[in-house]
């Protein structure tokens, strides 16, 4: 085994934890750190491909816990928000924009892990989600990053670790396919992606059942302090990406 396969490995049994733990976050740590070893543009498409293998078998094992009627009102301007995004990825001012994203997610979150109670749904709310469905095109089509909204709404809804993990991939899975076809359309799906991909395959799958069954442990509000924590880890990369990118 080279030393690209064994870093490749690494990233991606850890990543995928993480993902099959929280439901998110999986893109911001594998995309750099694969880059490393991997040209960028193998890298983003052997993530997007994990990413529908992951969301494929948590929602073939916990579809009955998706918010549906979520899911679908966070897809649906989700689309219309991703050529925004592509448009901000060709722009020069796409640092500001990650930039302010920084900001808000680590206000959002410090607040909440200072010990203040962030604003809680009840019910949905169809202006918050039409509104984060957007931004998460938007990001998504920029940065790849759809998450940083998701999980703002989901955390707001105050869903348990297992419907927020569930939701979040009835959500994932359709927004990759789409991703994955755009790059094929792009030329970008090339032998070394596919391959790298199947590699992949051995840890991601353990990762996978190992975080169901870490999920399955986590309860209530630690489960929201993990996320709150996770999310201004998220912040602060980007916020770092920002100013290197100045």
């Amino acid at each position: 085994m080279d030393s690209t396969t064994l870093h490749v490995l690494l990233v991606v049994f850890f990543a995928t934890l993480i993902r099959s733990t929280f439901g998110f976050g999986e893109g911001l740590i594998a995309v750099p750190l694969l880059a490393l070893s991997l040209p960028i543009e193998v890298a983003a498409p052997v993530v997007v491909l994990l990413s529908i293998t992951i969301s494929a078998l948590v929602v073939a094992q916990d579809w009955r816990k998706i918010h549906l009627r979520s899911t679908g009102w966070l897809l649906a301007p989700t689309f219309l928000g991703i050529p925004l995004g592509i448009a901000l990825l060709t722009s020069t001012h796409q640092h500001l924009v990650k930039a302010a994203l920084a900001i808000l997610i680590l206000a959002f979150s410090g607040y909440f892990l200072l010990g203040k109670k962030p604003p809680r749904l009840h019910d949905d709310s169809r202006r918050w989600l039409l509104g984060c469905g957007f931004l998460a095109g938007v990001l998504g089509g920029a940065y790849g990053m759809n998450g940083p909204p998701l999980v703002v709404y989901g955390a707001m809804r105050r869903w348990s670790p297992q419907h927020f993990r569930a939701t979040l991939q009835g959500y994932f899975l359709p927004a990759s396919i789409v991703a994955l076809a755009g790059y094929w359309l792009a030329g970008l799906w090339v032998p070394p992606v596919t391959h790298f991909y199947l590699i992949s395959l051995t840890v991601a799958l353990p990762a996978i059942f190992l975080g169901r069954a870490v999920n399955q442990r986590l309860r209530g509000e630690a489960f929201i302090k993990y996320v709150h924590l996770g999310l201004f880890c998220v912040g602060v990369l980007l916020l770092i990406q920002a100013a290197r990118h100045r």
